[in-house]
């Protein structure tokens, strides 16, 4: 695993929701002081992936990711999670730019919600969903003080 590091003290931080098929993308301004959906990159293959990523960095200036891990309720580290971590891992190498990992549990969800408000048809909610969800991950990690998750901690009952 990509060993998560604090951000630069300036720039624009990029909020990661990582995915089989489909990898959602938030990024903020660069006082960091708001997220905004990006984008959905639809995987194609590893290397193409990565380009993306490399691509987004020059375009967008991005000094940081942040990538969710999608964690078991309990804490634990799920198979999903363990992907994300190995994609965490190329991506920091691909693009030489720091990383680390936010707890992502029922950020989808709560993106389905925020869309569901909107008025938005399912069609129009799923083409959003992803880079909404991105968008919560980086939110979060923002108000947290661009603190990523170092404890993995069950979910009260």
């Amino acid at each position: 695993m990509a060993i998560p590091t604090s951000p630069p003290e300036k720039g624009r931080i990029a909020g990661v929701d990582y995915g089989d098929a489909r990898i959602g993308v938030a990024v903020c301004d660069p006082e960091r002081i708001m997220a905004f959906p990006y984008e959905i990159y639809r995987r194609r293959n590893e290397k193409l992936d990565l380009r993306y990523f490399q691509e987004l960095v020059k375009k967008e200036g991005i000094v940081h990711f942040v990538l969710g891990l999608p964690l078991r309720n309990n804490g634990e580290i799920s198979d999903k999670a363990r992907d994300a971590m190995d994609f965490g891992d190329k991506l920091a190498e691909a693009t030489g730019v720091s990383i680390d990992y936010m707890d992502e549990r029922f950020t989808s969800r709560e993106a389905e919600y925020y869309l569901r408000l909107g008025n938005l048809n399912a069609k129009r909610r799923k083409a959003k969903l992803d880079a909404v969800a991105a968008q919560i991950i980086l939110t979060t990690y923002l108000e947290r003080g661009c603190v990523g998750t170092v404890d993995f901690a069950p979910l009260d009952d």
